[in-house]
């Protein structure tokens, strides 16, 4: 399992319609959208956890896709890992 960052997502988006999405390419095991906490919209950003290869399939789709409501393209990429001396871990 890895986790793949969402950004560019509009305000209105939840977490049930990202599991739609998402759920199309394989198993969604997590969702975790980036709120606002006065506001409780959604702030642009989430982190789904799916497995490496639903993953893969999931980025080429929807990686610079246009959402019907938004401006900007969202950007699909797997989360960067860092070690505690700040390299990435292989």
């Amino acid at each position: 399992m890895r986790k793949l960052h969402v950004s560019n997502i509009p305000q209105e988006t939840s977490e049930a319609s990202l599991r739609a999405m998402f759920s199309t390419f394989g198993h969604v095991r997590s969702i975790k959208v980036a709120t606002d906490i006065f506001t409780g919209k959604c702030r642009g950003a989430a982190f789904i956890e799916m497995e490496i290869p639903d993953g893969w399939a999931a980025i080429a789709v929807l990686d610079g896709k246009r959402l019907a409501d938004s401006d900007n393209p969202l950007r699909v990429r797997f989360e960067h890992t860092f070690g505690s001396r700040g390299f990435k871990r292989r």
